[in-house]
C-alpha cells in the first residue's frame, strides 16, 4: 500500500500528468453533475408541483440519466438548410469547453485544485464571457427567427446582469486584496463570522451583495424566473431550437455546469469556501455541501416563481441591482479606509 501511495505522489508531482488527471476528473465531475442535477430538478418539480415525469427508472430513479444520455446519443444529428455551418457547429463547443476550463482554477479545498492561479477569479469571468458568445453565435448561425430573437435577449440580459455582478466582485477583491480564489477563502477561515457574507467591517451591505450575486447567477445561467432567453412558451427553445442529438446535449450540459460554477463562486466569495461554519474540520465535503445547498435553492426557485417579463428583468438590474451594487462598492471603500 505504501508503494502504491508513493507512486501516486510521484505522478501528482509530474505537472503534465497531474493536470491530465485533474482534467479527466473534472470532465467526469461535469458529466455527473449534468446528469444527476437533471434528476434532482425532476424530483423537486415532481414534489413541489405534483408532476409525474421521467424520473423513476432504476432504484430511486438513478438510471434515468443513463436513459436520457442514450436517447440523446442515438438521435440523428440534423443540420438544417440555410444555416451558417461554421457558427452552427462551433457554438456548442464554445459553451461547453469554457465551462470545463473554469473548473481548472476553482479550489475545492486547501489542496484540491488543478491550477492555483493568482488571477483565477479573472479567468473564470473571462470564460463566462465566451459562454455568452457561444449562445449568441449558436442562435445567429441557426438563421431561425425564434433563435435570433433569443440572441437579442442573450445580449441584453448578459450586459444588464454582468455589471452588478462584476461591481459586487470588485468589492470582494478590495476586501481580500487578491484575485486568487485560494487567498480569498483563506481569509474567511476560522468561523462563521469570518465569512464575507457577514463581514460588517468591510461593508454593512455584504448580505445584500450576496443576494445580488445570487440573482445575477440566476440571470447569467438563464434560470427561472429569468429564463427569458429560452422561454419555451414564447421562443420554443430559444438559441437551441435548431439543435438535435448531442448538439443540444452540449448546451444542456453547459447550462448545468454553469450553475455549479456560479454556486462555486458564491461559496468562495461569500461563504468561506471549504471552511467549516463551526471552525472545525474544513475540507472538500464542506465545499460540496455549500454549493449543493445553493444549487437546490436555484432549482427550488425555478419551480416556485413564475417567469418575469423581459422589461421587468431589465428594470430589476438597471434600476435596483446596479445602484445597490455601486452603493456597496462605495461603502466598502469607505469602511476599508476607516478600519
Amino acid at each position: 500500500m505504501e508503494t502504491i501511495l508513493h507512486y501516486i505522489n510521484l505522478v501528482l508531482h509530474v505537472e503534465p500528468l497531474r493536470l491530465l488527471l485533474y482534467l479527466a476528473g473534472l470532465i467526469m465531475f461535469v458529466a455527473a453533475n449534468a446528469a444527476y442535477l437533471v434528476l434532482l430538478e425532476r424530483k423537486v418539480a415532481g414534489h413541489i408541483q405534483l408532476r409525474i415525469g421521467p424520473k423513476e427508472n432504476g432504484p430511486f430513479g438513478l438510471l434515468q440519466p443513463l436513459a436520457d444520455g442514450i436517447k440523446l446519443m442515438t438521435k440523428q444529428l440534423l443540420t438544417p438548410s440555410g444555416i451558417d455551418p461554421i457558427l452552427f457547429r462551433i457554438a456548442p463547443v464554445m459553451v461547453m469547453v469554457p465551462a470545463i476550463m473554469s473548473f481548472v482554477v476553482i479550489p475545492f479545498s486547501d489542496s484540491i485544485v488543478a491550477r492555483n492561479m493568482d488571477i483565477g477569479l479573472l479567468v473564470v469571468l473571462a470564460f463566462a464571457t465566451i459562454n455568452f458568445l457561444g449562445l449568441l453565435l449558436g442562435a445567429w448561425g441557426s438563421r431561425n427567427k425564434y433563435a435570433i430573437m433569443s440572441a437579442a435577449r442573450v445580449v441584453s440580459q448578459n450586459i444588464a446582469y454582468e455589471i452588478p455582478m462584476l461591481v459586487t466582485i470588485v468589492a470582494i477583491i478590495m476586501v481580500s486584496g487578491s484575485l486568487n480564489m485560494h487567498t480569498i477563502v483563506s481569509q474567511q477561515l476560522g468561523g462563521f463570522w469570518q465569512w464575507n457574507l457577514l463581514n460588517i467591517k468591510a461593508s454593512l451591505l455584504m448580505p445584500a451583495a450576496f443576494l445580488i450575486m445570487f440573482i445575477c447567477m440566476l440571470a447569467e445561467t438563464n434560470r427561472a424566473p429569468f429564463d427569458l432567453v429560452e422561454a419555451e412558451s414564447e421562443l420554443v427553445a430559444g438559441p437551441f431550437i435548431e439543435y438535435s442529438s448531442m448538439g443540444f446535449g452540449l448546451f444542456f450540459m453547459a447550462e448545468y455546469s454553469n450553475i455549479v460554477i456560479g454556486a462555486c463562486l458564491a461559496t468562495i466569495l461569500f461563504l468561506g469556501g471549504w471552511g467549516c461554519p463551526f471552525g472545525i474540520l474544513p475540507g472538500v465535503h464542506w465545499f460540496l455541501i455549500k454549493i449543493y445547498l445553493l444549487i437546490f435553492m436555484v432549482v427550488w426557485i425555478r419551480w416556485t416563481f413564475p417567469r418575469t417579463t423581459f422589461y421587468g428583468l431589465l428594470n430589476l438590474s438597471w434600476k435596483v441591482l446596479i445602484p445597490v451594487s455601486f452603493v456597496n462598492l462605495i461603502l466598502t471603500s469607505a469602511m476599508l479606509k476607516v478600519f
